[in-house]
């Protein structure tokens, strides 16, 4: 069976899904003939992706607690069912000690970790109870290391390296699957408002671009039933540490 044909017509729920890696993942599973549900706090990029995908919409915070049963809700009353979740909104906070902002560093927690734990267990515990379904969840390449000035967003990370490795143990031997993504520097707009882009403070000239995370999660969810992949590092070519 063709890996488009594996995917036709199955239900995925996106958050942060208005740009970025959340937007190239909800295009290349269209292309693959899955039904979204997408998320973004931007009501207007929304309604442009909503156009271009026919996905169906809700817009709102990712750490507002009713979202993630509220997206589920949804999934299940416009399509029946859900398949798979990608945990991927989230934002970063770095700098030295004596100048990074301690109060944005946790909203980053509040939305890296406190929201994202509360996607994670609402849709499998759904998946459990359906017997199968996929939980996608983006950590990062500071999820497995640390770097100065990085450690609260590496923790936030690391959180959900935890997190993930705990619930595939739990779901071991059932049709329940958990995977976390570990991007290396990915040109999105995560990093807009930084005086020097990362690209350029750590000499990476060919980053990677968010179609190239989208394939390494369209390649996860195509393998075949009995296979299993609990996390995928994808890294631009110039990555050193």
């Amino acid at each position: 069976m063709s890996p488009h044909s594996d995917l036709t017509g199955k239900v995925a729920v996106i958050t942060g899904a208005s740009s970025g890696i959340g937007l190239a993942v909800a295009r290349e599973l269209h292309s693959h003939g899955m039904q979204l549900i997408l998320t973004a706090r931007s009501e207007h990029r929304l309604a442009e992706v909503q156009a271009e995908l026919s996905a169906t919409v809700l817009t709102g915070d990712v750490t507002d607690p009713n979202l993630p049963q509220a997206l589920l809700e949804l999934a299940l009353s416009t399509f029946g069912r859900c398949d798979v979740v990608l945990n991927n909104a989230g934002t970063i906070e770095v700098g030295p000690i004596e100048s990074i902002n301690i109060d944005k560093v946790c909203a980053m927690v509040r939305t890296n970790v406190e929201a994202a734990y509360r996607v994670a267990y609402t849709f499998i515990r759904y998946f459990v109870r359906n017997g199968e379904g996929h939980l996608l969840n983006l950590s990062s390449v500071l999820g497995t290391k640390v770097r100065p000035t990085a450690g609260a967003y590496a923790g936030t990370k690391y959180a959900i390296e935890a997190l993930s490795e705990a619930l595939r143990m739990e779901v071991a031997g059932t049709a329940v699957a958990v995977t976390c993504i570990e991007p290396g520097l990915v040109m999105t707009g995560l990093h807009r408002d930084w005086a020097v882009h990362p690209s350029e403070a750590m000499n990476i000239p060919h980053p990677l671009q968010p179609e190239d995370i989208a394939r390494s999660i369209c390649f996860v969810l195509t393998q075949p039933a009995h296979v299993r992949i609990p996390r995928i590092m994808i890294l631009p070519s110039e990555h050193q540490v």
